[in-house]
């Protein structure tokens, strides 16, 4: 009766409590497999992820260019804004070039001035400021020294005229103030 009993512990398909076949992985169980069906298991997987790899790398190229598109969009509109606030401003000037031929001088100069007045007002909706430093200390990096002229008026390096006005953009210089500097008299 103990051959039975050896033969019983040893043989997978028994219940007893040595088998083997119940300790084993289902991975164990694959390696038993054939060749030929593991090679396909493994061919299926290769597939799958291939397949996971090209959708991702289609969205990943959708995502690409739609972000250049909304890129190249955000350039082409970015001054919409500004631009609407710069139409009245041309209507002004095309409607006081129609009523200049008749109108005299102080109404056109009031015209002139209130278009200027809209024009500073659109400027600074669109974050242009305008730089005129005129009797401020002469500072290169937001002007243009055109001329050095002397003066034993106010101290050297002053703005003493602006020749033309600059402009900047949310604190970037669009053009520097073009400008005529003191020097000290007899100095260089």
């Amino acid at each position: 009766m103990n051959d039975t009993n050896d033969a019983a512990a040893q043989d997978p398909r028994t219940n007893g409590a040595t088998g083997e076949a119940e300790a084993r992985p289902a991975d164990a169980a694959a390696a038993d497999a054939t060749p030929e069906a593991a090679l396909a298991a493994a061919l299926a997987k290769s597939e799958e992820h291939r397949n996971s790899y090209l959708r991702l790398a289609a969205e990943f190229d959708n995502f690409r260019k739609r972000a250049d598109r909304e890129l190249d969009n955000a350039r082409k509109f970015a001054v919409e804004r500004f631009a609407q606030e710069l139409l009245p401003v041309g209507d002004a000037l095309e409607m006081g070039l129609k009523s200049a031929t008749g109108a005299a001088a102080g109404a056109l100069q009031e015209g002139m001035e209130a278009t200027l007045r809209q024009l500073h007002k659109a400027f600074e909706k669109g974050g242009i400021e305008v730089i005129d430093p005129a009797s401020q200390a002469f500072d290169p990096e937001w002007h243009e020294a055109m001329v050095a002229q002397e003066s034993s008026e106010v101290a050297p390096n002053t703005v003493l005229n602006v020749v033309q006005k600059g402009y900047s953009l949310n604190g970037r210089l669009l053009r520097p103030a073009r400008v005529i500097v003191s020097k000290s008299p007899g100095g260089n």
